[in-house]
């Protein structure tokens, strides 16, 4: 989180750590699926859980937008927050991308 020291955020909206357990998970159910990639076998069920946790994310990410734009913070918190929240938006965009390129290759293998 360098933006959030970046910018000297003291405090994240509570839904950011539903994002970062998001990340986690996708990061590491890739980890795990890593060793798999020699044998392109029994990967199916990571690049379904890691877009089920990519739409997780898009619904957390559209809860947090909502939340940014209630009136509750000023402008500049708005604009700080909203970068932090769609750079970890960022990041599960990409871990869907993996898995989607995973299941690419192993269908073209099969």
């Amino acid at each position: 989180m360098d933006l959030a020291t970046l910018y000297q955020v003291e405090e994240l909206p509570a839904g950011v750590a539903d994002q970062v357990d998001v990340l986690v998970r996708a990061a590491e159910l890739t980890a795990e699926a890593m060793p798999r990639l020699r044998t392109m076998k029994d990967l199916t069920e990571y690049w379904i859980e890691v877009n089920r946790l990519e739409n997780q994310a898009d619904q957390v990410y559209r809860k947090l937008l909502a939340h940014l734009f209630s009136g509750e913070y000023d402008a500049i918190t708005v604009m700080k927050l909203r970068e932090i929240v769609e750079s970890l938006e960022t990041a599960a965009d990409n871990f869907e991308h993996v898995a989607n390129t995973i299941e690419t290759i192993a269908v073209k293998e099969s």
